[in-house]
């Protein structure tokens, strides 16, 4: 499989508490924990204790679950791990990196992303240092040749869409809903874009402004990676779908003119209202969609992902596409997932006086 090590930015934006935008989190409160939650499942199997198991109003566990899932089958040694803190707005227990980020503003306001600046610039800096750790958190490697850069970030796909706005690219983006809000999100856009007195496409060539008046921290970080990546010729996959896509196109817009290659799932490559091999030919990404068969499971978990809930995020394209390669059979994905799954809910559950877990009843992931 080669020398690969996993990269999740990660961090919040106000944007997500906007009726109607994400699901990544059962509510608005629980939201803001969910990329802290994330990091904690991708790199010990569980949120640390009080950290809430993030599902979506319609109980479908977070796409961690899947990139913790790889994780295990291929052995974290296999798959090290590191965490940028790119605005996070609750404590996680993971080992993370920080670039001076606070979470993001509503994309409605004048300017969401302040420090967009500063963030991009200290993410362009930890490339070299990324690329020759070979792994963090339990992993020992001993250097990588090439990031699988990822993202959690509830309301990503919302700033994504306003960034693309901003630079003139292609406006759609994809959903962690089953029915893409994409009208909404673009009127969102459209009274943010007012707000910061930016016109569609005014922010061309410039994708620290249009980070700054239109998008999220997590794009500034990861859009600084790339760019430091290319300047260090450092192997990069983005392990995504639009979010990934709308950091591509700000590194385009700075100058990035390397191969780029974007793994995503076929959930959002085959999505009709997000246009992703469109907008991944506009920016010259090759495009890569995994395909592990949820609709073949018979788990809870992976009905809801194959109904279109949780599409991508946290490297989960990325990780399917290296399990892929490793020759780990799809089947084994979808038992893993569903273990890893049962393993979260069980000790999220109520326990009965004696200390049991309930075996009966309940709601279903």
């Amino acid at each position: 499989m080669g020398d690969v090590t996993l990269v999740v930015v990660a961090g919040t934006t106000e944007t997500a508490a906007i009726d109607g935008i994400s699901a990544a989190g059962a509510d608005p409160d629980l939201r803001v924990h969910t990329p802290s939650a994330d990091l904690e499942i991708v790199a010990s199997g569980r949120p640390a204790p009080g950290s809430p198991v993030p599902v979506s109003p319609g109980g479908c566990p977070t796409p961690a679950v899947v990139t913790r899932a790889v994780r295990e089958l291929l052995g974290p040694e296999s798959l090290p791990a590191e965490f940028i803190d790119a605005g996070l707005g609750a404590p996680t227990a993971a080992a993370t990196r920080g670039v001076g980020a606070a979470p993001g503003g509503d994309v409605r306001d004048p300017e969401p992303v302040p420090a967009a600046a500063t963030v991009f610039e200290r993410a362009r800096s930890l490339a070299p240092d990324l690329a020759a750790s070979g792994g963090g958190d339990d992993a020992g490697g001993d250097g990588a040749t090439e990031l699988l850069v990822a993202e959690t970030i509830p309301g990503g796909t919302t700033t994504a869409l306003g960034v693309l706005t901003a630079l003139g690219e292609r406006a759609a983006v994809s959903s962690s809903l089953p029915a893409n809000p994409i009208e909404r999100k673009r009127r969102v856009v459209a009274e943010g874009l007012a707000a910061s007195g930016l016109d569609p496409g005014g922010a061309a060539g410039d994708p620290i402004e249009a980070v700054r008046l239109a998008g999220d921290p997590v794009l500034a970080a990861v859009a600084g990676l790339l760019v430091g990546c290319a300047d260090e010729e450092v192997d990069v996959t983005l392990a995504g779908g639009t979010q990934l896509a709308a950091a591509a196109a700000l590194a385009r817009h700075a100058g990035v003119d390397r191969r780029l290659p974007l793994a995503t799932t076929s959930l959002v490559a085959d999505d009709p209202t997000a246009d992703l091999p469109a907008l991944a030919a506009d920016l010259d990404l090759t495009l890569a969609a995994a395909d592990p068969g949820f609709a073949e499971g018979d788990h809870p978990a992976l009905a809801a992902y194959a109904r279109g809930e949780a599409k991508e995020g946290v490297g989960m394209g990325g990780t399917l596409a290296l399990a892929e390669r490793a020759g780990v059979a799809d089947a084994a994905v979808r038992d893993r997932i569903a273990a890893v799954t049962d393993r979260l809910l069980a000790e999220r559950a109520p326990r009965d006086p004696d200390g049991s877990t309930p075996t009966s009843g309940g709601d279903p992931p």
